[in-house]
């Protein structure tokens, strides 16, 4: 199943969407574990620390207070005391209410040892008062004794605290190392898969489309064979199935113009001969004398006959050629005499626009495997184009010469050049120039299709380098 290009546009945006999503996820993740870790130092072992600092204050003040209270026996000292001792127990049950299993342990030894302690004070007060005989340094040391417990218990709370503090935070800071690992590498998983799922999405769109455009191209140089196979979306395959059918409308239509101008180049020439030999016959006075008057305009009528049966001929070789049905009779030959043959007929025309036409032939040239009549023609066509669209009193030049495994043909003129957007299609049959410095309009655009079928029937190229104003150059080569 193929989806169309909305459905994966959808599905790839969907991905990008989940991929930002779980990113997102996973950073609030980790910012929710970090808060509470911060919240249980914050909350936890800072206040057990605080806590610890005011117990310990409290004991103090409570032993300072008692100590006083044995010496003067004066009450206020001793409900200052009953004071920090209401103070301890409160913020005893505090602390034990927010530390953990090990610090439970140590507040309830201290809960233990200051119940001895206050115990011992207790008794003492009580011997005090019903005036009985008892060792005072005893008491003083069993109190001395339950003080330092509670004090060493809290300091071991102290530390328990700091160290369970140290320890979250550098959890804390192991963890933020391990998120920022995973973070980074979610986000380069993240890039890839967006950057693998964007390139995907357009490489479905994008390949398609340039074999459409590559197939275009060639329709319009007239190459009508194949077909467009793209695995693509539904809605450019359509596309590609309408580009098929057009190629087949395309073809079926010139095959029918090629048949059309083949059959009528047939019925035309046998007329135009005709009429050739009529006029031929005329002019020459055997129907009886004509005027000068009468031999101009049958000049003229022999000369526009001439141009017809040659638009005929190369219409029929065009037919050949493209048929597939063209003969060549290839041997091994020089170009040399061929060019110096086509210079001699296209001299006259050239001697009546002061035209100086120059040939550069190497004395070393090649045999090359060529059919020496059609080579001719093409050498025809490119020199007769180049005197023909080359002011009077110009040059054009002609130079043959081995290059590169190969001979190389050019001819070069000063005419008045071809302009950018016409050498694309200077080579293509029926077309012509289309501004008024190019191909003139009274001819037929079939000289160069034909020069070019020519050359690469031969196995060789044919191309054009010219720019506006600057004349033009028109190179092949043949192998050898």
């Amino acid at each position: 199943m193929r989806f169309t290009l909305f459905s994966r546009l959808v599905l790839g945006y969907l991905a990008i969407f989940l991929l930002v999503m779980a990113v997102s996820l996973y950073a609030v993740y980790q910012l929710r574990r970090f808060h509470e870790v911060t919240r249980s130092v914050l909350e936890g072992d800072r206040r057990i620390l605080d806590l610890e600092e005011k117990l310990s204050d409290a004991l103090l003040s409570q032993v300072r207070y008692e100590k006083k209270f044995f010496i003067t026996k004066d009450k206020a000292l001793y409900d200052q005391f009953l004071l920090f001792k209401s103070d301890f127990d409160r913020l005893l049950d505090q602390a034990i209410s927010i530390a953990d299993f090990q610090g439970k342990i140590f507040l309830d030894s201290v809960r233990e040892r200051y119940q001895r302690y206050e115990g011992l004070v207790r008794e003492e007060i009580e011997l005090l008062r019903t005036r009985r005989a008892y060792s005072e340094e005893r008491y003083r040391q069993q109190k001395e004794s339950a003080v330092s417990g509670i004090m060493g218990d809290l300091e071991k709370l102290k530390m328990h605290a700091q160290q369970s503090s140290q320890g979250k935070l550098t959890g804390l800071a192991e963890a933020g190392a391990d998120a920022h690992r995973v973070a980074m590498l979610m986000v380069a998983v993240s890039l890839g898969l967006v950057l693998a799922v964007s390139l995907l999405i357009t490489r479905s769109v994008t390949r398609p489309l340039s074999a459409l455009k590559e197939r275009t191209s060639r329709i319009a140089r007239g190459e009508f064979e194949g077909d467009v196979k793209v695995s693509s979306p539904p809605e450019i395959a359509e596309l590609a199935s309408a580009f098929d059918l057009v190629c087949d409308r395309l073809k079926d239509l010139d095959q029918m113009k090629a048949d059309f101008f083949s059959t009528m180049s047939h019925e035309l020439r046998t007329p135009l001969t005709s009429i050739k030999e009529g006029i031929g016959l005329l002019l020459e006075g055997v129907g009886g004398s004509v005027t000068e008057k009468q031999k101009r305009l049958l000049t003229i009528l022999a000369e526009e006959g001439e141009r017809l049966i040659r638009l005929v001929n190369s219409l029929l070789d065009l037919s050949k050629m493209e048929a597939g049905m063209m003969t060549y009779n290839i041997e091994p030959g020089s170009l040399a005499p061929l060019i110096q043959r086509a210079v001699t007929e296209i001299g006259p025309l050239a001697e009546a626009k002061r035209i100086k036409i120059e040939a550069r032939i190497s004395e070393q040239l090649p045999l090359v495997k060529i059919d020496a009549d059609r080579i001719l023609q093409a050498l025809r066509n490119l020199i007769g184009n180049a005197v023909k669209f080359t002011p009077d009193g110009g040059r054009v030049t002609l130079s043959a010469q081995q290059k590169n495994g190969a001979v190389q043909v050019s001819v070069t003129d000063t005419g008045p050049g071809i302009p950018a957007e016409d050498l694309p299609m200077i080579f293509d049959k029926y077309r012509q120039g289309t501004s008024k410095s190019s191909y003139m309009l009274r001819e037929t655009g079939l000289g160069l299709a034909i020069v070019k079928y020519i050359i690469t029937s031969h196995g060789g190229q044919v191309w054009v380098e010219s720019e506006a104003g600057q004349g033009s150059s028109f190179i092949f080569v043949l192998p050898y």
